[in-house]
């Protein structure tokens, strides 16, 4: 709790309570010191008053900033500096800094992350939702099982609408691990139901170890399949990574691996790299370059 530095001084009181009801809680808790600062360098009225909105402003980002990653629900610290872009060269540097500013979330487009497990999906994913916070965006991460787990038990319980509604309101959407685990019929309809009430209102970012011509046994039914990667990938930006699995090169490093494995087969990488990480693709497009 604040205490004034003078109880017996109507105006320092007058003042405490005039930044209470402005809502200026970090000028507020220190007063005392920028008082005390501002007498010791000399500072004008107005370099007073841009030192203490700046730091004002900059304690209310900073707060802001915390409570939108804790909403994200991210399962850890991962940020765009700490991508090693040397070690995944395919990864296109370029595009992910472009969308590290969050342009594309005011056109409500979507980014799909391909490749195979182990590459960077996931830190790609968790760095941009992270710079999307810091823009002052919502974001909302989550694994695809998950997801599914959450929409099938609220339908269970006649509560869907409401689950839909509530994966909606982000700004971003982040869904990881597409892919990994096929979905049974009835997952995949309510996986539809949510890219299409998202479509072109809100962002989704998707990351997937399949490719789009697989994307038909993953989701059970092909059709299906083609109407969810014509509303992700209508508007929307692609990055393909392949190569080394970063828990294969550390256990290498650690002489668990001798030789150098990769995790990609090299016919299949050839394929994948005709996937051209381009915007607004069409499914068809991108099914035929992997098929190629």
């Amino acid at each position: 709790m604040v205490t004034l530095m003078d109880p017996n001084d109507p105006q320092e009181e007058r003042v405490f309570l005039a930044l209470r009801r402005l809502q200026l809680p970090h000028l507020r808790d220190t007063l005392a010191a920028v008082l005390s600062e501002a007498a010791k360098e000399q500072w004008t009225y107005l370099e007073f008053l841009d030192q203490i909105l700046r730091r004002e402003v900059d304690a209310k980002q900073g707060k802001r900033i915390r409570m939108g990653l804790q909403i994200a629900h991210f399962p850890c610290v991962r940020t765009i500096e700490g991508f090693d872009f040397s070690f995944q060269p395919s990864a296109d540097e370029r595009l992910i800094r472009e969308l590290s500013t969050g342009n594309f979330i005011a056109h409500g487009e979507n980014v799909l992350i391909f490749g195979p497990p182990g590459v960077g999906k996931s830190h790609l994913a968790i760095g941009l939702g992270r710079k999307v916070v810091e823009q002052g965006h919502t974001v909302r991460f989550t694994t695809a099982t998950a997801l599914l787990s959450v929409l099938g038990k609220a339908e269970s319980e006649g509560n869907l609408g409401d689950k839909l509604i509530e994966y909606s309101k982000p700004r971003l959407l982040i869904i990881d691990e597409l892919g990994y685990l096929p979905f049974e019929r009835r997952a995949a309809h309510l996986f539809f139901q949510l890219v299409n009430r998202r479509y072109e209102k809100g962002s989704l970012l998707v990351t997937t170890n399949q490719r789009v011509s697989d994307w038909g046994i993953v989701f059970g039914d092909e059709v299906l399949a083609t109407a969810i990667l014509d509303r992700l990938l209508h508007h929307s930006h692609t990055l393909m990574i392949t190569g080394e699995s970063y828990r294969l090169r550390e256990k290498r490093k650690s002489g668990l691996i001798r030789s150098r494995l990769t995790n990609v087969d090299p016919e299949q990488t050839q394929r994948e790299t005709e996937v051209k990480p381009r915007k607004s693709q069409t499914a068809a497009s991108i099914t035929d370059n992997t098929k190629a």
